[in-house]
């Protein structure tokens, strides 16, 4: 299953909204510096989701494709 993330990376709070069942907005608290944001989104959606969490698109920018693998 592939899910579209919007990500706002140096937020005062983390939290993960559901839009619908094909697109979520997060918020982290982790910078976007050297990889560190998306390295702990992936680490928030597999503990959100219980399953295994791969990064497919969007490496630089705030909207992500992700791949749920169930």
């Amino acid at each position: 299953m592939k899910i579209k993330v919007k990500v706002h990376a140096n937020s005062s709070q983390e939290k993960i909204n559901k839009i619908n069942d094909k697109s979520y907005e997060v918020w982290i608290r982790e910078k976007p510096i050297e990889g560190k944001a998306n390295a702990y989104l992936i680490k928030m959606l597999k503990k959100y989701f219980k399953e295994e969490v791969k990064l497919i698109s969007g490496h630089m920018g705030k909207n992500k494709i992700f791949e749920i693998k169930l």
